[in-house]
């Protein structure tokens, strides 16, 4: 029989120290029952959030993690301003163009697009105090995870529940990875995705290559974080001014 205290105690401790590094406040709770610890509470970025997640993985006696962290956002415009900034990036993405979507409005579901005469699937979205929720089925393990992150891009989100079905089923690797963040990098508008090399080793991605700022270094980064089944980030991107 597990000690629970000590459970608690370990997994604690693990998460101070793959978190502490960034020097950011996180408040996060934890408790174990069975196996599962639960996480609870506000990071400051998502790669806190992963980071605590795998942490807690690792312990020994772990046998599963609930999710219950939230990515602080600031000021928020609101549940539906959120809703409607992920929608729009759907909208206007090519990759989504023949895609069917969907918004649950005031607990109705409501249809912005059907799917085109080649669909591509159809997604769902729903917001809850700054948690996006995409449901429904995509073509691709890219497109799960492009939309993933694209619904982080909109102000107010503060996490996204990707359960998006990829219809046919496709092996996940970290070929597929790479593939999606090239996608998510050239959709990115504050990044320049053709100076920037992707490699991924067992989901842990590395960026190298060359940027104009520290902002489109850590832009980069946070778009590497936000990819669906993204373990770690190792960015070796250079600042040439």
């Amino acid at each position: 029989m597990l000690n629970r205290d000590l459970v608690v105690k370990q997994v604690q401790a693990a998460i101070e120290y793959e978190v502490r590094s960034n020097g950011q406040n996180n408040h996060i709770g934890v408790t174990f029952c069975d196996g599962n610890v639960m996480l609870v509470g506000e990071v400051s970025h998502i790669s806190a959030k992963k980071r605590a997640l795998k942490a807690a993985a690792g312990v020994d006696g772990v046998t599963a993690v609930t999710d219950h962290l939230r990515v602080a956002a600031g000021h928020t415009p609101g549940d539906g301003a959120t809703r409607d900034a992920v929608c729009q990036f759907l909208l206007r993405h090519i990759d989504f163009r023949n895609c069917g979507l969907h918004a649950l409005i005031k607990g109705q579901l409501e249809s912005l697009r059907d799917a085109g005469h080649e669909p591509c699937g159809t997604i769902e979205v729903a917001v809850d105090d700054g948690v996006v929720t995409l449901s429904g089925e995509v073509i691709s393990l890219s497109h799960k995870r492009l939309a993933g992150v694209l619904a982080w891009w909109a102000r107010g989100c503060r996490d996204v529940v990707n359960d998006l079905a990829v219809v046919p089923g496709e092996e996940d690797n970290d070929d597929e990875i790479v593939d999606a963040l090239h996608l998510v990098l050239e959709a990115d508008p504050y990044v320049h995705a053709d100076r920037i090399g992707i490699g991924s080793r067992n989901r842990v991605v590395t960026l190298e290559g060359v940027v104009s700022s520290n902002g489109e270094k850590s832009r980069a980064e946070m778009d590497a974080w936000y990819l669906y089944a993204v373990d770690g980030v190792v960015n070796r991107l250079e600042v040439i001014r």
